[in-house]
């Protein structure tokens, strides 16, 4: 008798998702079955969704997922990443990759762009190879998944939101190498840049900068830490920023405008981290004689990495009370209705949109 798991394909783009009923596959070595509880929809997703991106089809989107234990293959550690006893009925989160050590181009800092790399939420189903996306009730975890225990009383929504959104923000505050004592400004009010916000606020930041063209993230930005709000359609943000004398800046937001007046208001030694550039647009503008005069530094990051990920769960479990995180799913709804969430999502721009799983009765297949 067979277990079986249900999950949601995405064909092409701006079609409905269509439901699909399988078995579950027999874990292989080293691997893990999740049951999964919560789910939410990144923008990544719905870029795709609305083809702006392309994936390999048919597939299961979604990768901020959160779930508890189901089976565990005996080959298995049956430990976490920081050693912690893994157990069936165990809440955990894991990272969006699974990533190969023993592959010859194998980075430590960059095992996300190792070319061997297993990523959940945007892969091509096979007869081989399915659920490995969160629009599902169940999820097998692969090898070299970096997974953590947490603590049972984390709300499932925030929780969700841990392995993308959360740990790309903790990589984008360790390029920075530091923001203690720093005046950080952040641009892109999203749900990536309120946690940095949060984060620098925790680690001692000065004065932390929040700008958008959204007045009501940026009301939401105080919430979390901010200091200072720029409406970058209303105020005369350079002289702003230059007044502040801004030493970090780190772009959520994509807009070749954001990223230019970053670069252009930050002083002598100042570093920035671009993070939202991830789709089409227009090239970015940057006047190389000032990088050279103030002597600036510039990186990109794109995802994290195992310590990035550790980092943020250890974040979450100490500070998700303290911070708003759970208002920032501004509606949920049933796996069942994802074609509703989906367009909700894309007619309301919320800072996510979430899913919770009913978890009925186990069916089985003879």
């Amino acid at each position: 008798m067979k277990q079986q798991g249900t999950y949601y394909v995405f064909h092409e783009a701006n079609k409905p998702l269509e439901k699909v009923e399988m078995p579950l596959p027999d874990l292989q070595e080293n691997e893990i079955l999740v049951n999964i509880r919560y789910a939410t929809l990144c923008g990544s997703d719905l870029h795709t969704y609305c083809g702006l991106r392309q994936e390999p089809c048919p597939t299961i989107l979604g990768h901020e997922i959160v779930g508890v234990i189901e089976k565990i293959s005996p080959e298995h550690s049956g430990l976490d990443a920081i050693g912690t006893p893994l157990h069936i009925g165990d809440l955990v989160t894991w990272t969006v990759f699974a990533s190969d050590p023993n592959t010859t181009n194998y980075q430590a800092e960059t095992p996300q762009k190792n070319s061997d790399l297993y990523k959940y939420g945007h892969r091509q189903i096979t007869t081989k190879d399915s659920f490995h996306g969160g629009l599902a009730s169940h999820i097998v975890l692969r090898p070299h998944t970096c997974i953590r225990v947490l603590p049972q009383e984390i709300p499932l929504s925030i929780a969700a939101t841990i392995n993308c959104a959360i740990a790309t923000s903790a990589g984008a505050i360790r390029l920075t190498d530091s923001v203690a004592n720093k005046n950080v400004h952040i641009a892109g009010i999203g749900l990536l840049g309120l946690v940095a916000i949060a984060m620098c606020k925790e680690m001692g930041a000065n004065h932390i900068v929040a700008s958008d063209i959204n007045e009501d993230r940026l009301k939401l930005a105080k919430d979390f830490g901010a200091t200072h709000t720029l409406n970058l359609k209303e105020q005369e943000s350079d002289k702003v920023l230059k007044k502040l004398s801004i030493d970090c800046f780190i772009d959520m937001s994509g807009s070749p405008d954001a990223m230019e007046l970053g670069i252009d208001t930050l002083q002598l030694h100042g570093k920035a981290v671009f993070v939202g550039a991830v789709f089409n647009q227009r090239k970015t503008g940057i006047d190389a004689e000032q990088m050279i005069r103030k002597m600036l530094t510039i990186k990109g990051l794109h995802n994290y990495n195992y310590t990035d990920f550790s980092n943020a769960v250890d974040f979450i479990v100490k500070n998700w009370k303290k911070y708003p995180f759970e208002s920032l799913i501004e509606r949920d709804f049933p796996l069942s209705n994802i074609n509703e969430a989906i367009q909700f999502a894309i007619a309301n721009k919320p800072i996510r949109a979430g899913l919770y799983m009913s978890n009925p009765a186990v069916k089985t297949e003879e």
